[in-house]
């Protein structure tokens, strides 16, 4: 049975690392460049060996290595943070308050040690291009030498594209692999559901949308939220923990020139800032720019400035006009083209949650027809919804 333990440390794009019950501290931030090119992922399996550059950055993580990395990505509002929460068994105010900043957290589950960084949403139309680069530079960076499992946070009540964009630009950004192989669809907001409704009925009767996200991700979904509390919560990490063990076993970890450029410059500035912490240490003027071999650093020294390393990365060669292209139009007018797109989707959205018993009036009305069969198909529609009601709180 796991076991969750509610001591975890974070770290954000904005601050130094800090555990439950402490306040992280501002730092520096990064700047941003843009570059052209697409990037093309492949999975690493266990067995394959690593040489040069490769061998490096498995070594120079080792202890990253023996944990578990997960991204979790979302829409505003699409319960990132209790997904985090639930995962770490940490408090809301442990996660700072600051959520337009990419973040990292680090807790034991189960006897594993797991790191979840989350980000902003980056993948919406209004995100601007500049805050789009940073926070994709950021949570690569934050993730650095790769995640074993993207968790994209999917509400069930909330038309699916936005979420079909997302996939499709982590598949521009580390090709289709990092989707198939290493994506898993986290669904949220089932309260939703009626109470005696299982989510995959859902999916299959109401939600072809959604079905159609999980297709793309390799037939793998989960949900944390249940309604036996905390025994059942525990119960939902491990199952998806299981599925993310499930993946590694699979691919071990997503691995991409993306990736490799952020472990490699993540390296040059534990090797800067460990020499610095030295040389004020032994009071000397020691330049970290000196040609010094890297041998000098011990892993242990590398491993302990991690951490601030990974948040002074921030330049990556991320061509976002290529992901997400400009708009034709001035900010201020909106496109035609996109409002229509907006008003279908929420259309299409609607219909698939038109429950049974509405559609069960609807149908009525029209076989009565007129003015009459529309005031008898409501009042049909409207007692049944009233006997589904009565009959899910007798079962309560």
């Amino acid at each position: 049975m796991l076991t969750l333990r509610n001591r975890a440390s974070a770290a954000t794009t904005d601050g130094a690392v800090f555990t439950s019950g402490e306040v992280a501290s501002p730092g520096p931030e990064a700047g941003l460049t843009q570059a052209a090119g697409t990037r093309k992922c492949f999975l690493i399996p266990d067995s394959t060996l690593t040489t040069g550059s490769e061998q490096e950055e498995e070594m120079s993580a080792s202890s990253s290595q023996s944990e578990l990395r997960l991204v979790v990505l979302g829409r505003a509002g699409a319960g990132k943070r209790p997904a985090v929460n639930t995962i770490l068994g940490l408090q809301d105010s442990e996660q700072g308050t600051d959520a337009q900043e990419c973040s990292k957290h680090r807790g034991e589950v189960a006897g594993r040690q797991v790191a979840v960084v989350t980000s902003p949403a980056w993948f919406g139309s209004d995100c601007d291009p500049e805050e789009r680069r940073k926070h994709i530079s950021s949570f690569i960076a934050l993730s650095s030498p790769g995640p074993h499992a993207f968790l994209l946070c999917v509400p069930v009540n909330q038309p699916a594209d936005g979420e079909a964009k997302a996939l499709a630009a982590l598949t521009t950004l580390f090709g289709p692999s990092a989707v198939t192989g290493n994506t898993i669809i986290l669904f949220t907001h089932t309260e939703e559901l009626e109470e005696d409704e299982r989510l995959e009925e859902y999916l299959v009767t109401w939600r072809k949308d959604l079905q159609e996200l999980v297709e793309k991700c390799g037939e793998r979904y989960h949900t944390l939220e249940t309604r036996g509390g905390e025994p059942e919560e525990r119960k939902a990490v491990e199952e998806l923990l299981e599925k993310v063990e499930q993946v590694v076993t699979e691919t071990r970890h997503l691995s991409c020139p993306l990736y490799r450029e952020a472990e490699e410059r993540v390296r040059e500035r534990q090797v800067e800032i460990a020499r610095q912490r030295r040389a004020e240490e032994l009071n000397d003027q020691v330049s970290p720019s000196d040609s010094q071999p890297e041998e000098n650093v011990t892993e242990e020294e590398m491993e302990a400035v991690r951490a601030e390393a990974e948040r002074s990365v921030g330049d990556l060669d991320v061509d976002i006009d290529s992901i997400f292209p400009p708009a034709d139009v001035s900010a201020s007018s909106p496109a035609p083209s996109s409002l229509w797109e907006k008003l279908t989707s929420w259309v299409r959205w609607l219909t698939t949650l038109v429950r049974r018993e509405a559609l069960f009036g609807a149908l009525v009305g029209l076989f009565v027809g007129g003015p009459f069969g529309g005031m008898v198909g409501a009042t049909v529609g409207s007692v049944a919804t009233e006997v589904g009601r009565r009959k899910t709180q007798k079962t309560k």
